[in-house]
């Protein structure tokens, strides 16, 4: 996880294109300017960057689903649940499942784990749309340098 970065998700563990699931791994940086602020002395993983986790699990999903066709915008949250904390080296089990897609928009459900016990989840919304110049390449990448690989559509042509 590299929080400077935004860069959420460590790896890829699992894509199930028929349960529309993925499955991803992430360790909460020992150390991170985040944490001197929340909070002082009793540093905590702060809410709407585990939000951001989850959302980066559902967006590498649905570009898994659409074979980078369209990219996921977040564009809403819903029915966020946050359980228990996480502190700085904990590790991060996330998994993301697509619950409705169509009409240019799909709706994920979300769970962060660590240990086994329960951290958070949340229904979040996705606007897909074409990628912006150049920007499909580059996803793709990103994606297959954490483990998702998935092959590009066939041209009937």
């Amino acid at each position: 996880m590299r929080l400077e970065y935004f860069q959420m998700i460590d790896r890829v563990v699992a894509f199930d294109e028929a349960a529309l699931r993925l499955e991803a791994r992430s360790t909460v940086p020992a150390e991170s300017p985040v944490f001197e602020g929340h909070f002082p002395g009793h540093p905590l993983m702060p809410g709407v960057l585990l939000t951001e986790t989850m959302a980066q699990a559902s967006g590498y999903l649905i570009l898994g689903l659409c074979r980078f066709s369209h990219m996921p915008f977040l564009c809403g949250v819903e029915k966020a649940k946050f359980r228990t904390f996480v502190g700085p080296g904990a590790p991060l089990d996330i998994t993301a499942t697509r619950l409705h897609e169509g009409s240019g928009y799909a709706v994920t459900k979300a769970r962060i784990a660590s240990g086994g016990k329960a951290i958070c989840d949340a229904e979040l919304m996705f606007r897909t749309m074409p990628f912006p110049d150049g920007l499909g390449a580059r996803m793709r990448e990103q994606a297959a340098s954490l483990g998702l690989e998935v092959e590009e559509p066939q041209n009937d042509a």
